[in-house]
This record gives C-alpha cells, sequence and structure tokens, in this order.
C-alpha cells in the first residue's frame, strides 16, 4: 500500500474529523480509508487514532505524527506545483494565533468571506493573548501588533489598528480628566502586561514625541479583562478601537487626548523562514494585506 497516499488519507480523517467524511472527499470506501490508517499505523508500530463508535482522537504519538505529516504534504504540494506550474487549491486546517480582540465582528467576517473563496480551509485559532511559539505548538502563522516585529520570523504588514487611552465617566468623575499625558502619573491605570516597552507610552503631539512612564494598578494579558475592569471604572486603560468605538458611541467610555496621538504599531503576519509557504497560508496573507481587511 502507497505510504504517501495513506498519509493523505490519515490527514483527511483527522482535518473532517470522520472516516466516512473522508471516504467522500477522498471518493474512496470508509474500508479503504480505515485500511490505509491501519496500514500507517502497522508501519510506524504505534497507534494513531483513539476509536469508538461516536468519537475520534488523536493518541499523542498520533498528535506529533500529524502535525509533521501535515507539514510535509503542504510543502510537496507547493513544490510540485512550482515545478508543475500548477495551482494548489487551498485546503485543510490553518493554525492562526491572534490577540484576544480580534473576537469581534469585523474579523469574523473576514474569516466567512475568506472561506467563501476557499471553502476547503477550516480553522483552528488561538485568542489567548499569550504569544506562541509557531514552531513547537504547530501553529501556521500569528497575527501580532508591534513596532519592532522578531528579526527570527518572517513579518508582512497587514493593516494598523489605533489604540486609544480610555475611561469610564464614573472613573473621570471620581479622579478628574486628565489633560496632559504626564497627567497619567496621577492616576489608576490598567495596563496590558505583555506591552513591548513596559508601563511606558509614547504621544505624538505638537511639541513632538513625549514618553510616559506610569504605575498600573491592574496588569493582565487578556484585553477583555482590561476592557471590562475600564468599563467598572477601575482606571484608564489602552485598548484597540475594535473593542472601544461602540462604547464610546454609547457614552460608556470617554476617550481622553484628542490632541495626542499615541505612537501605535501595525498588525503584521508573521510566520516562520520556511522556504515552501502552504497555499492556505499563502492565499489568507495575501487576502489580508490586498483587501486591507485590517485597517490600513
Amino acid at each position: 500500500m502507497d505510504t504517501l497516499r495513506s498519509m493523505r488519507v490519515f490527514r483527511a480523517v483527522v482535518e473532517l474529523d470522520s472516516f466516512v467524511r473522508a471516504s467522500e472527499r477522498l471518493d474512496l470506501s470508509p474500508a479503504m480509508v480505515s485500511k490505509h490508517v491501519m496500514h500507517l499505523e502497522r508501519h510506524l508500530g504505534a497507534r494513531l487514532l483513539n476509536r469508538s463508535s461516536r468519537h475520534l482522537s488523536l493518541t499523542e504519538i498520533g498528535k506529533v505524527y500529524f502535525e509533521q505529516c501535515r507539514e510535509m504534504l503542504d510543502n510537496l504540494d507547493e513544490v510540485e506545483a512550482t515545478v508543475g506550474r500548477t495551482t494548489v487549491v487551498p485546503r485543510g486546517m490553518l493554525r492562526l494565533s491572534a490577540p484576544v480582540w480580534f473576537a469581534n465582528a469585523i474579523f469574523t467576517r473576514t474569516l466567512a468571506v475568506y472561506r467563501e473563496r476557499f471553502p476547503e480551509v477550516t480553522f483552528d485559532i488561538d485568542l489567548s493573548g499569550r504569544v506562541v511559539n509557531l514552531v513547537e505548538e504547530g501553529f501556521d502563522l500569528a497575527l501580532r501588533v508591534s513596532q519592532a516585529p522578531s528579526p527570527a520570523l518572517i513579518a508582512r504588514p497587514i493593516g494598523s489598528i489605533e489604540f486609544h487611552l480610555v475611561a469610564a465617566p464614573a472613573y473621570l468623575a471620581r479622579a478628574g480628566h486628565p489633560h496632559l499625558p504626564q497627567d497619567l502619573a496621577q492616576h489608576a491605570m490598567i495596563s496590558y502586561s505583555l506591552l513591548a516597552n513596559g508601563n511606558e507610552l509614547a504621544f505624538d503631539g505638537a511639541q513632538g514625541r513625549e514618553t510616559v512612564k506610569f504605575s498600573p494598578v491592574l496588569q493582565c494579558n487578556n484585553e477583555s479583562l482590561l476592557h471590562a475592569a475600564a468599563l467598572d471604572g477601575m482606571g484608564i486603560a489602552l485598548l484597540p478601537s475594535w473593542q472601544t468605538d461602540a462604547d464610546l458611541a454609547a457614552g460608556r467610555l470617554v476617550r481622553l487626548f484628542d490632541d495626542f496621538k499615541l505612537a501605535g504599531g501595525k498588525v503584521y503576519a508573521v510566520y516562520t523562514s520556511r522556504r515552501y509557504l502552504s497555499s492556505k497560508v499563502r492565499t489568507f496573507i495575501d487576502f489580508l494585506a490586498d483587501e486591507g481587511r485590517l485597517g490600513a
């Protein structure tokens, strides 16, 4: 039995979570799909899948093998397409990491439109707020906001997001309204713990750039908690416009320092420096960048 063919069958079973759906996609009988998976397990001398009448799950060895198998098949498809000058249809699961505040209607619509064009691509998205290790954790790419992305990764700018300092009216009534950036030293600050410059913000005004240091009353790596704390009047928070526009319009939050512009970062798609970039990753990055989906 062709081991390479068996690898493709195994990948389809895992991504579709079903022997039957994999057989329909590959135009094979469910029994033949099962034989391909068993061939791999005999070849490797290890069980790859836990099977029950209602559920499939990868074993620990299966997880490792699936990630390596997926990357190898993607690279092989790209090489064959380059040599044969053919177009590879994007397919398979795209594992993506992004900040918490990407959980919004703009981004979900972006995903939906992309899948309308490329329906064979599925998504596994991590919005934990942590900086993942793309290689060790098996991610295809990450969306990160930064002024200076890591030189160890390939980083392509795909847009920009405005950040604003905001506070609840109740907090401002209690603590007073800061008029200049240096006033922040006297206020309760709510801070994102993964800020590249630590507890420091840079403002561009009529007199040039001004840097302000502050001591936060709350630090967290999850913007949803910072947003909720700001709404509850706990202090002043730096949040992306996607997360605050509705609150500003409704009067639940107030934007500070209209005469100063926060020195912000761009949104980058970052990925490892692999020679052959899979079609699902390449088309998704091109889609975000060319369409200006995330702002420009």
